[in-house]
């Protein structure tokens, strides 16, 4: 298997060779990482949990796990899902990347459509998958939502939607989603929607695709599928806890397809996971300290405050000499859009992620203002 390299390691390579003005003290806004610490009272949880270490943890999780997860669901979106709904998956990056080899493993030349720009993963699986890509191309003229192109989609086997998105920060209301979910029948494809940044908005909460499709008369959720994780909503990357959710049928399949990946979390982080699923104060928190840092770019950038997710999609003349350029003049780090996609887009933009406090994302900010009109 041939993958790209990984935006990250480009950047290394883009800035090779580069030293940065030692006046500032470095800055780096590139990764969708959370800077902010885990909440205590899951650190205690998992601590607490320690001795569980001597057990084997089941693929299909925890029946504690399972309870939050399926109560977070119905809390937040106001879905009641069957046990037989959701499987607790090790974080999301897991199952993107195995979901499609396990989907489209009998298909002789599967197609797989994404957003564009995406995360990497996506083209990961496509390439593990032996599968043709179609680009669903997210630009300033859609408004960086996801366009359905029949012509493009009748002949797709899977397709991935990433709202809100990354790295564009657009989102997509529940009557657009629902119509993803009508072409996903028409067309007899499954359809999955990434939703990690489901939980971290500036205004209104933002739809699940599992709502929009009983909104379109699928309440079994044929064909539909999304992802969510702790990751962001509760600053805890690193406790890999995430879930796949919709179609049993599909899910059945899959949950002994698992069983061979052994990607089954500790229990010690199962345990932890639980409690953040089920509690919502910690969200809130971190949800005010990236609307906090939407207006600290508001105020000095000038910039339209995004709906959702941490990311600013800023838009330059030449993404690479852009962040080549700021990382000599001012310490620092940004993503270069181009690393993000694929195809015929031309458009140029880095994407900065305000994952800092409110101190280090003004003086990050203060720096970048010089180099953008």
């Amino acid at each position: 298997m041939q993958f790209e390299t990984y935006p990250f390691e480009k950047l290394t390579g883009l800035l090779e060779g580069i030293t940065p003005d030692p006046a500032y003290r470095p800055i780096t806004l590139t990764i969708g990482e959370p800077q902010f610490a885990t909440p205590l009272f899951i650190q205690d949880t998992l601590r607490e949990s320690a001795h569980l270490l001597n057990r084997y943890p089941k693929t299909a999780g925890e029946a504690s796990l399972r309870h939050a997860q399926r109560a977070f669901v119905a809390r937040r979106f106001g879905v009641d899902l069957r046990d037989d709904q959701i499987i607790p998956t090790f974080g999301t990056r897991e199952v993107l990347f195995n979901f499609p080899q396990f989907l489209l493993f009998d298909k002789k030349e599967p197609v797989m459509a994404f957003t564009n720009p995406f995360y990497q993963i996506y083209e990961g699986a496509a390439i593990a998958s032996r599968a043709q890509v179609e680009y669903i191309n997210l630009t300033k003229e859609n408004g960086f939502r996801a366009i359905i192109d029949p012509e493009q989609l009748r002949t797709c086997d899977f397709v991935i939607l990433n709202f809100p998105n990354n790295p564009t920060a657009a989102s997509m209301d529940i009557d657009g989603l629902a119509a993803w979910v009508e072409a996903a029948l028409t067309y007899d494809f499954v359809l999955l929607n990434d939703e990690c940044y489901s939980e971290i908005y500036t205004g209104d909460k933002h739809p699940s695709l599992l709502e929009a499709s009983i909104r379109a008369g699928n309440p079994e959720f044929r064909n539909i599928l999304v992802v969510n994780s702790v990751s962001k909503r509760s600053s805890a990357p690193g406790l890999r806890s995430g879930f796949i959710a919709g179609d049993a049928k599909i899910l059945k399949d899959y949950m002994r397809y698992r069983t061979y990946v052994g990607c089954a979390s500790p229990l010690p982080m199962q345990e932890a996971a639980a409690q953040a699923w089920e509690d919502e104060k910690h969200v809130v928190f971190f949800r005010e300290k990236y609307s906090r840092n939407f207006e600290i770019a508001r105020e000095v950038l000038g910039i339209t405050v995004p709906d959702a997710t941490f990311y600013l999609w800023l838009e330059v003349e030449d993404d690479l000499a852009f962040t080549r350029t700021l990382y000599k003049e001012k310490n620092v780090k940004v993503l270069p859009g181009s690393f993000l996609s694929r195809g015929d887009l031309r458009e140029k933009y880095v994407r900065i992620a305000l994952v800092e406090d409110e101190e280090r994302t003004a003086e990050a900010l203060e720096r970048i203002k010089p180099y953008v009109k």
